[in-house]
Order: structure tokens, then sequence, then C-alpha cells
């Protein structure tokens, strides 16, 4: 027995239909939400198994709670399709929501591509009356600016008189997407007030939240990235004090929560590197073609993703020498419990780690080993368990909460650098356990203090420029 919707009339009577232009981790809860409100929805992918398996009423996505019940009953109901042809689900729908990523280059500039061509394949269907929203995270001033452009070059209409066009960030975070989009508002902004009043609308028909409405698009995009670089910033200080509390010999974990005790502070918690598709891109974003100015934006940035760095030093500092050595990460998520690695602190963690002399390899439940390899690290197989010298938690996955240690025989130190594992269950099989701002001096050279963030991190810049 399928859950069905009762679909809404449009002014023609006909149901209303939305094309959701990009299937993934975002695209897909989306389209359900719109199913539920009675909206027919055509899916919209490039990639041929991801629109297969959702006409076959299959989720690709696993970490959403309530998802794959939700596309089966959606596919049955013949309430939710997939295409890999855009063009004609635009022709078939009365709004066209976009939202494919935009990453960013090896000079941290954003790429576009991706983007560009779901909008020149929307365009290929506009007609007069239509609603574009774009709501993948994008830099000021591109919604109303390059991809309005393109819009209007390839349709021959005319953005906010022929059709409208808006931005409205998604707010949500992966593994409660559907939660997030129930309760939290809504940012809407358009190219003009027509565009704006037509999301408006187009939003209380589908979600039952605050709807904010913004003065233009460009004031909705930098929402988004304001939101996030806050976060970025935040859990820069929070590594630069945690680095001090290791030097003075103090517990971080426990001042912060003394300090947030304060209504006002809310210190967030420090790390090993900050991941992801939003908090390092939205301030990418905000950095894009600035050439002075926000400069803590940008040391943010750079203390970050020098943590990797950080820890590498601690780890050494335990083991007297990385040459030779065995460490094993565990993760490569850039988030616990959710498949993506995007930004992944990994990827900075082997980099420092390998520098040192270390071979370093790398576990994850969430992904094969076909998949590991292919993302350039080496997973660790059995018989090299007993080789590990020490073990940095990357991903706080819940599988790794109960991790047998005994297995890593030579063990002598574990590095948490996300506050997911048991300390008790760590020094049971007599390894020394540290995390970051834990203020605990080195095993091995008590009378060592530790190298302080501001060199880690000008370590890190020598090895990696950030520009925007």
């Amino acid at each position: 027995m399928h859950n069905c919707w009762v679909t809404g009339n449009g002014s023609d009577g006909k149901t209303p239909t939305v094309a959701v232009v990009g299937l993934g981790k975002i695209g897909l809860p989306l389209a359900i939400t719109y199913v539920r409100r009675g909206y027919r929805v055509i899916g919209c992918d490039i990639d041929p198994q991801v629109v297969q398996a959702i006409n076959c009423g299959q989720s690709h996505i696993h970490e959403e709670p309530g998802l794959e019940v939700a596309v089966a009953d959606a596919v049955a109901c013949n309430m939710l399709s997939a295409t890999h042809e855009t063009a004609r689900a635009v022709r078939e729908a009365d709004t066209v929501v976009i939202i494919v990523p935009v990453l960013t280059d090896s000079r941290h500039r954003p790429d576009l591509r991706a983007i560009d061509a779901a909008t020149s394949a929307t365009a290929a269907g506009l007609a007069p009356g239509k609603l574009v929203i774009y709501e993948t995270t994008l830099p000021v001033g591109t919604t109303a600016g390059h991809l309005r452009h393109l819009l209007e070059d390839i349709s021959q209409l005319n953005a906010g008189h022929d059709f409208y066009l808006a931005f409205s960030p998604e707010r949500v975070r992966s593994g409660q997407i559907l939660r997030d989009l129930a309760i939290y508002p809504k940012v809407v902004g358009g190219v003009n007030k027509a565009s704006t009043a037509a999301a408006e609308a187009f939003y209380r028909s589908v979600l039952d939240v605050e709807i904010i409405t913004m003065a233009h698009a460009n004031e909705a995009e930098f929402v988004k990235l304001i939101e996030n670089t806050y976060r970025d910033v935040n859990i820069a200080l929070a590594n630069e004090l945690a680095c001090e509390a290791d030097r003075l010999g103090l517990d971080m974990t426990a001042a912060i929560a003394a300090a947030n005790t304060q209504p006002q502070s809310n210190i967030h918690e420090p790390g090993v590197g900050v991941g992801g598709h939003c908090i390092p891109l939205c301030s990418y974003f905000l950095l894009n073609d600035v050439r002075e100015g926000l400069e803590l934006v940008r040391q943010a940035r750079v203390i970050n993703d020098g943590m990797a760095e950080y820890a590498a030093k601690r780890i050494e500092l335990e083991l007297d020498s990385l040459v030779g050595q065995t460490i094993l990460v565990l993760g490569v998520a850039y988030r616990g419990d959710v498949r993506e690695t995007a930004y992944t602190s990994t990827r900075f963690l082997q980099e420092a780690l390998t520098a040192r002399g270390a071979t370093v390899f790398i576990h994850d439940p969430l992904f094969t080993e076909p998949e590991l390899v292919a993302a350039g690290y080496t997973p660790l197989q059995p018989e090299r368990a007993r080789k590990v010298s020490a073990i940095v938690l990357q991903a706080s996955h819940t599988a790794y909460r109960n991790l047998d240690f005994s297995q890593f025989s030579a063990c002598k130190v574990v590095l948490d650098g996300r506050c997911g594992l048991e300390q008790e269950l760590v020094e049971s099989q007599g390894m020394r356990y540290i995390s970051i701002g834990d203020g605990r001096r080195p095993r091995s050279v008590q009378a060592t203090p530790l190298r302080l963030m501001g060199q880690a991190a000008e370590d890190d810049s020598r090895r990696r420029e950030v520009r925007a």
C-alpha cells in the first residue's frame, strides 16, 4: 500500500509541476517535499544510473531518514519521475528549481561549469511565465549576472518580465534535510519585485515555514555566504584557542563548556579541519575577486586547513618521529555518517603525514575499497592492522564508537580529531588518547612544548596559497 498525495490544481486546472535540476543529496529531498504538497515533480540528472534508480522507485541516497520509502511511494503514485532531458522537463514544468554543485578549482575560484550546463539546458526549455529558482550556493551577483545572461541569451526571453528568476539558498544539513526543510525559515530574493513575489508564492505553497524576502537576489546569495562564513571563522577561533590550550596545558573542551554557559558566547568545537560543500565554499565565494579586506575570513581558511599540519605535529611529538611509521586515518567523509568527501580534511592529513615520512592508510565504512583507491587513498588491509603506530579519527562515524582497538597491537597513540571516541575504550588497550586542545603534554618528549598554531598555519601557507 503506497501513500499517495492529493494533487493540487494550477490556474489551468492541471496538477502543478516542478522540474528539479540536480537529484543529489539536496535535490531529491526537495523533490519529495514538493510531492508531499501535491506537486508533480520531474527530476533531472546527468547520471543515467540515478535516473534509472529513481524511475524504479529506488533512492540512491540512503542517509536521509524516510527518503527511500518516500521515493518509492512518489514514483508508485506517478508523482515523481526522472530524466536526463532537462529541456523537456522544463517545458512541462511551471517552476524550475536548480540545485547542482558549484565547487572551486585548485586556486579556490568558483567552477561554474556544472551549473552553466544545467542553466543552458534549462534555458532551452524556457517559456514565458515560468519561474526559475537557484538554490545552489553561489558568489554574490551570480544569479542576477552571469546566470541571468546565460538564460536570456539562449531562451531569448527577458528575466523578470517574460519569466521570473530568483535565488533561495538551501539551508539544510545532510542526514536531516527533510526535517530541516520543515523547520528552517526560507530566504528568497528575486532579480526584481515580480520575481521575488513569484518565488515567495511558490515556497508558501510547498513549505510551512517563515518566508523571508530580501531586497534582491544578490542579498539572498549574501545571506548564505555570511551564515556559513560565521561558522568557518568561529571554528578557526576555536582551533587557535585549542592550540593555545595545548601550549598552556589546559582542557579546551571543559573551557568551552563553561564559557558557553554565558548566553552571548557560542564558541564552536576545534578539530582537524573543516570540510563539506558549504563552509569552505562560502568563505571562498566571499573572497572571490577580493584583493583587499576580509582578512579575518582569509586567515580563518588558512587556520582551518592548517589544522591537519598541527595534528600531524602532535602525533609526531608523541612518536618522536613519523619516518617509517604507519598511520591510520579513520574516515574520508567530511562529516560523520555522511557519504560525501567534499573538501575532506583527510586530504590535508594525508599530505601532512606523508610529508613527515609516514605511510598513511585509510578506512571508511561508507566507501568501498575501489572508491577509496579511485579517490587517491590506500585502504587498510587487515594484515596491516598490527603495523599501525597511530590512529587519527577524522570523521566521527557511529561505527567507530565501538571500534575494536585491540586489532592495532602496535598502536601507541590515538588522536581523536572529532571528539567521537571513548577515551576509556582507547586507553583500555594501552594506547594514549589525545585530542585537539586537551592540553596533554607529549608522552615521549615531556619537556618539548607543542608548536603554536601560528607556526603550523605558516607552514601550511607555504604549501598552499589561499586566494579568492
